[in-house]
């Protein structure tokens, strides 16, 4: 059953400000074809880039050494340089990519920074949080989009002081600034939507020009019990709130099954259906989906899976590309 395309939400004009640098994802990019339809919103054959919504990088053991230090007991067991990545990215044909600050350097977004200037037109970053009791975080969150480029923040609610919930004064404090900012906050619900689902849904409804993006699927896997089901019906009513974006991402960590991971092609099929392809996108994990299939067939795993499902080629492009570059389109 072919899927109803959807036209885009056009939530932004212009999603960039000119005290911070801007995202270049739509410059100095060669296209790629993914496709020979038409896209009916235009008369022309559809032309767009592929850009990866989710992955990391740090220090190579000689960098860490020289300058941009692990943080103490996250030192990394897979490589992940940035030249590792580019060479990754060409042979997948992969354009750009936004680049997740690790927990591997923490706080200490140096690293990532020095990527993101090295390579202005190929990544863009999301920063992590940081919900000290200080309210230190809030001030670091502002510098970090308005002087070093950055246009995300990721929300790690482990990373919350013992106790306290991603809606305490800090963490409402800085998701009211990341909106402010223009910049789309990320969810890690690593233990299960479920724990964090009030979370989320008060931050939408408090603050709802702040978007949203739920990370690999929310860790939702494709159901198998009373809970799972729980948390996959979650994740589908979150389409209420027109802020909240979806990451087909990191495919690997919710499947059941081997590569290439045919049992999501049911959760990509009511993503689709409850989101619309502009507000999902795909995202590989670099470098953690290496040793799990491979970067390229990571990517090359979403096209099958859509395939499997009937979803059209312009609405895979959105999935693909077009979505990310929605959010962070320039005027």
């Amino acid at each position: 059953m072919a899927l109803m395309r959807l036209k885009p939400l056009q939530l932004f004009s212009c999603f960039s400000s000119s005290s911070r640098p801007p995202l270049s994802f739509t410059k100095k990019l060669h296209f790629r074809k993914m496709s020979t339809t038409t896209d009916p919103d235009t008369t022309t054959p559809s032309l767009v880039k592929v850009i990866d919504s989710h992955l990391h990088v740090w220090a190579s053991p000689e960098e860490a050494t020289n300058g941009y230090p692990y943080f103490p007991g996250n030192e990394p067991t897979l490589p992940a340089s940035v030249d590792f990545l580019l060479k990754c990215m060409e042979e997948a044909g992969v354009d750009g990519a936004m680049i997740v600050q690790p927990i591997n350097h923490k706080f200490d977004h140096s690293l990532v920074t020095s990527v993101l200037k090295k390579y202005p037109s190929k990544f863009a970053g999301c920063c992590l949080a940081n919900p000290a009791e200080d309210g230190s975080g809030i001030k670091q969150l502002e510098d970090l989009v308005l002087k070093d480029g950055f246009r995300a923040v990721r929300f790690n609610p482990y990373l919350w002081p013992s106790g306290q919930k991603m809606t305490n004064e800090i963490g409402k404090a800085m998701f009211a600034k990341a909106g402010e900012l223009k910049a789309p906050v990320a969810f890690m619900c690593m233990k299960g939507l479920n724990l964090h689902i009030s979370e989320i849904e008060e931050l939408c409804t408090e603050f709802p020009s702040t978007i949203v993006l739920l990370d690999h699927v929310a860790f939702c896997r494709p159901p198998d019990n009373d809970e799972e089901n729980k948390a996959f019906f979650s994740l589908i009513k979150l389409s209420r709130f027109p802020q909240v974006y979806v990451k087909f991402s990191a495919l690997f960590r919710v499947s059941r099954e081997p590569y290439p991971y045919y049992d999501t092609r049911h959760l990509l099929f009511q993503l689709v259906s409850a989101y619309g392809s502009n507000r999902v996108m795909w995202g590989s994990d670099f470098p953690y989906v290496v040793p799990e299939c491979g970067y390229k067939e990571g990517k090359e795993a979403v096209t099958s899976i859509a395939n499997m499902v009937s979803i059209p080629s312009t609405d895979l492009e959105w999935i693909m590309g077009k979505t990310v570059m929605q959010l962070f389109q320039e005027s």
